[in-house]
């Protein structure tokens, strides 16, 4: 290097010296890079859910231990942490999804400490280096793919949409105030599945903007405001997924930092601006629009996997399912019990007040007011119904707790003969229209002389 801080380069022919300019970093920029590539590298590369989305159409093949990645193996690790650290045991719930459970905090914890570490040795040893120009270029182009990826599937679930369904039918029975703060989230974007779609295509655009480099500038700025969005909403309505949202928030904020100086001058000081840039590990034009062509093919594969498990959701459990039989909320109006006759006196544990029968299992209500849920099996070719307590985990044994004979004399009638908790009874039934919900039938209106807050 010269006295003026510019590197000189020898050329292979023995020609004349090549210069390149390569501005000294501050120490301040040179620790957060390093600290930042550890962290934020070993987040991307181990938090299953991310190098997930990329196995694409191979997806919905995957077990459920191949889909954990490397928390199994590495699991013993955080459980170590959480016992010395924490004091608790943490166990992994492999169908928690991306929760915040107390596995996923000691894993956030065990990547600081040694993200934390190494940037001491990483400052030891490399102090004298200028700048991390090809690195953080290579280490911006994997945020950007591993945001991408995220915003696509993400994006894809609101798309369909399958993320938030729509308010189950259990739901409409439910009290307000009995719902939990997620509950009430996700039933208000489900009750709208058009706020829902929009949403989805706001993160879609910016995950394949982020794919490419020359809008990826555009799909940060885009990326950091959904993502804000959804951060604020799962702090302020306990949803469990604040870990990850967090962190895409701040993968977004990391492909921004190179921009700051350039953003501000554009959008708070007024001030001419150059142009956007994103630092690129490639130099020659040829391997650029390889890069590209990769980088691209890379952003349709990931889009075609999340597609094909939205749609498959969407066809089997969402709103595209067939309504299963006796679909709908069934009205109790005479149930007995070892031939009695009970009353519909709120005070009694036994009888029930009505059955739900919706795509996904079935609810039924007790006189005060619980809703039970519970899985159920109806063949109509026998005319058998059975109820079973769900399993306390997937995959799980069901226990039985009803068998009906049924019998269907018009389209709103319905006879249960059989077994409930090991004694006879026979209930009869009406259904319930379900448009005398508002949430089902108030729907869109452009003139409203009063405010329609039943």
């Amino acid at each position: 290097m010269s006295a003026s801080g510019v590197d000189v380069l020898e050329r292979a022919d023995g020609g004349t010296p090549i210069a390149e300019d390569r501005p000294r970093w501050t120490a301040a920029t040179r620790i957060a890079f390093r600290l930042s590539f550890v962290y934020f590298g070993l987040f991307c590369a181990l938090f299953p859910q991310i190098p997930f989305v990329f196995t694409g159409l191979f997806a919905k093949d995957l077990s459920e231990d191949t889909a954990m990645g490397l928390w199994g193996p590495l699991g013993p690790i955080f459980e170590w942490t959480g016992r010395l650290i924490f004091g608790t045991d943490v166990v992994l719930h492999k169908y928690s999804g991306s929760g915040d459970q107390r596995f996923i905090w000691a894993f956030v914890f065990s990547l600081l400490a040694v993200a934390v570490v190494a940037t001491a040795i990483w400052t030891v040893l490399d102090r004298h280096r200028p700048n991390y120009r090809i690195l953080n270029a290579w280490f911006l182009l994997a945020v950007r793919l591993c945001l991408g990826g995220q915003l696509l599937w993400y994006g894809v679930a609101k798309m369909i949409p399958t993320q938030m369904p729509e308010p189950s039918l259990a739901a409409l029975l439910q009290p307000y105030g009995e719902f939990s703060p997620a509950s009430v989230l996700w039933n208000q974007v489900g009750s709208s599945p058009v706020y829902e779609i929009l949403l989805g295509c706001a993160e879609v655009l910016g995950g394949l903007l982020l794919f490419l480099p020359r809008t990826a500038t555009l799909g940060a700025m885009l990326s950091l405001v959904s993502l804000a969005q959804v951060f604020v909403l799962n702090m302020t309505f306990d949803v469990p997924v604040k870990i990850l949202a967090l962190h895409l928030l701040l993968l977004s904020v990391v492909l921004l930092a190179p921009q700051a100086r350039r953003l501000a001058d554009m959008l708070l000081l007024a001030r001419p601006a150059e142009p956007a840039t994103q630092p690129e590990p490639f130099a020659r034009r040829r391997t650029k629009i390889i890069a590209v062509t990769v980088q691209l093919a890379l952003g349709v594969w990931a889009l075609s996997g999340a597609v094909q498990v939205g749609m498959k959701f969407w066809e089997k459990d969402g709103g595209g399912a067939s309504k299963p039989p006796l679909y709908g909320i069934w009205q109790v109006s005479e149930f007995t019990q070892d031939g009695q006759p009970l009353p519909p006196l709120t005070t009694d544990e036994n009888r029930w007040q009505r059955l739900v029968f919706d795509v996904i299992g079935a609810t039924y209500q007790r006189m005060n007011g619980t809703l039970v849920p519970a899985a159920v099996v109806v063949d109509t070719s026998a005319h058998t119904i059975v109820l079973s307590d769900p399993p306390p985990q997937p995959g799980g044994q069901s226990v039985p707790i009803a068998t009906f004979t049924f019998d269907q004399p018009s389209p709103d009638r319905l006879k249960l003969a059989g077994q409930l908790a090991g004694r006879p009874v026979t209930i009869a039934l009406e259904q319930v229209d379900l448009e005398q919900f508002p949430l089902r039938s108030r729907g869109f209106n452009w003139v409203q002389d009063y405010p329609y807050f039943r």
